[in-house]
Parts: structure tokens; C-alpha cells; sequence
């Protein structure tokens, strides 16, 4: 609406012209999806369910059985699985915070059985990572405010929790759980089965079975015995887990005379393999105990 006043002061109101609806193309997917922009190009599987308010760009795949919630946004070069959902506010495929990004073609991959919370972020890849993808895994939940940032790999099963940021390139093995507020640095890596506390501040690699807490420094605060257990490890697998990390921390030894120190005195096994393998990738050095004062 616009106003104008006359010659002697008075407001005049104008009512803007609106186009005919006759005039308006309406494609299949918008008629389909009435109140939500759906791009005609964009590919929806079957029986996807797109609640009123939300948008979907052209270059969308998303797969079926999927539910896109009221105000959710799926933006262009997202690949969705089977069976996700993408709540109220949430942003799937937002270009990159990085300085590197220059307007190339990147993506998001997103699996089977994800659960996308209100108001949190996945963006793009970049080209300068060598990457140009971001990744989540299947049956993986992403609670309300987290970030995840560009060319991050987030495997399956894992529980990012509200208010959580994973800057560029961070790695999230299987079932790993990060929790609320936490926030992890550039290119960190945290192993599968690892259980980080909530509010850390993730500066170095969280090994696998890990738990982990702290901000100045983050440290290493045992196994995390009750997610294995509800997992179906056996005692023996645990024992295992135990004797490696006890041997790594407890020796009195560097990190890298601790490695040559279990490869040669603990028993082959695919937990030993996973723990070596895991810290000989680690390129910004595996979190340590804190040490803490008796009273």
C-alpha cells in the first residue's frame, strides 16, 4: 500500500496493483505443497510431507517418507535419505562461513533416519578443503541451535546437542554424543563411541570409547562404559578398551612411546586397531588426564 497527500494536506491512500491470478504460473510442487515455495525442479520422493511456510531450491533431492517442518529451509545441492525430518527454522545447505568459499558448486549429503531440530544449521562444503562436501550420517539427531560447518563429517547414529558448533572439517565418528553448548575446533576429530561433556571446548582429538570434559584443557575422563554397555560391547571388549587407555595414560610414557609400547605388549584386537589407528591420524594431538589436587 502507498499514500500520497493532496493539495490541501490530506492523506490519500493508494492500493498497489496486484497481478491477476490467472497470470501466476503455479507449479505441480507448489500446487502440491500449498503455502510453501517447492522448486519445480527440486526432487521429492514419495510421500514427503512439506508443512506450509518452508522452502525448497531447485537443486534438492530429497528422499521418501521425509517430513520438512513449518520455516525449515532446504537450500540448493542438498541430498536428503529416506525417513528425515527437518524442523521449524532449520537451515539444510546455507553457503559456508569461510572466506575461501567463491560462489562454487558444493554440497550437503544427509542420510537415512536424521532428525534436523529447530533453528540448527548445516552449510556446504567448500573447494579450497579438497572436500566440497558436508556429511550426516544415517539415524543421526541433531538437536535445536547446533552448527555444523562446512566440509564436517558427522557419521551415523551420532546425538549433536542443542546449542553445539563444529567448525570446518571437524570429524564425528559412529555414536559418538557431543553435548550441549560444546564447541569444537577447526579439523578436530572425535573418535566413534567417544561421550564429550556438555560446555567443552574441543581443541584436540577425542579418541575413541572416550569420554571427555573441560575447557582449559579439555581432558580425558575415562571410558565411557555405559554407552558401550547399551551398545552390546561384552566385558571382555571393555577389559580391552580399559587395558589400552590405562597402558596410554598411565605409563608414564609420551603418547608416541605408548603406541609402540601397547603394539607390541596388548593383544591384537579390533579395539586396539581402532585406539592405534585412530591416534596415528591425529593431527592435532589426542586430549590428556588433568591432573587434579587432592584437598
Amino acid at each position: 500500500m502507498q499514500c500520497r497527500y493532496d493539495r490541501s494536506g490530506h492523506q490519500e491512500k493508494r492500493i498497489a496493483k496486484i497481478p491477476l491470478l490467472q497470470k501466476i504460473k503455479i507449479s505441480d510442487n507448489m500446487a502440491e505443497y500449498p503455502n510453501s515455495f517447492v522448486h519445480p525442479n527440486a526432487k521429492l520422493g514419495k510421500n514427503v510431507t512439506v508443512l506450509p511456510f518452508s522452502y525448497i531450491a531447485e537443486n534438492v533431492e530429497i528422499g521418501d517418507n521425509c517430513v520438512i517442518g513449518p520455516h525449515a529451509t532446504i537450500l540448493d545441492y542438498v541430498t536428503m535419505g529416506s525417513n528425515c525430518k527437518v524442523h521449524s527454522g532449520a537451515v539444510v545447505g546455507g553457503v559456508p562461513q569461510d572466506l575461501k568459499f567463491q560462489g562454487e558448486v558444493t554440497h550437503v549429503k544427509i542420510g537415512n533416519n536424521v532428525t534436523i531440530r529447530e533453528c540448527a544449521t548445516v552449510n556446504r562444503g567448500t573447494a579450497a578443503s579438497g572436500k566440497s562436501l558436508t556429511t550426516v550420517g544415517n539415524n543421526t539427531l541433531i538437536m535445536a541451535y547446533a552448527h555444523i560447518a562446512h566440509d564436517c563429517n558427522v557419521g551415523n547414529n551420532c546425538i549433536i546437542v542443542s546449542f553445539t558448533g563444529l567448525a570446518g572439517e571437524t570429524d564425528v565418528d559412529d555414536w559418538a554424543i557431543i553435548g550441549g553448548s560444546s564447541m569444537a575446533h577447526q579439523f578436530t576429530k572425535i573418535g566413534m563411541h567417544a561421550m564429550i561433556g556438555g560446555g567443552t571446548l574441543i581443541g584436540q582429538d577425542i579418541p575413541p570409547y572416550a569420554m571427555a570434559a573441560g575447557a582449559h584443557p579439555v581432558a580425558f575422563e575415562g571410558i565411557n562404559i555405559v554407552g558401550l554397555k547399551r551398545r552390546g560391547f561384552t566385558s571382555e571388549q571393555i577389559g580391552r578398551i580399559k587395558d589400552i587407555y590405562d597402558m596410554l595414560y598411565n605409563s608414564h610414557l609420551n603418547t608416541t612411546q605408548a603406541c609402540k609400547k601397547i603394539e607390541a605388549e596388548l593383544p591384537e584386537s579390533e579395539e586396539k586397531r581402532i585406539i592405534l589407528d585412530f591416534i596415528a591420524k591425529s593431527s592435532r594431538g589426542i586430549i590428556r588426564p588433568v591432573k587434579r589436587s587432592r584437598a
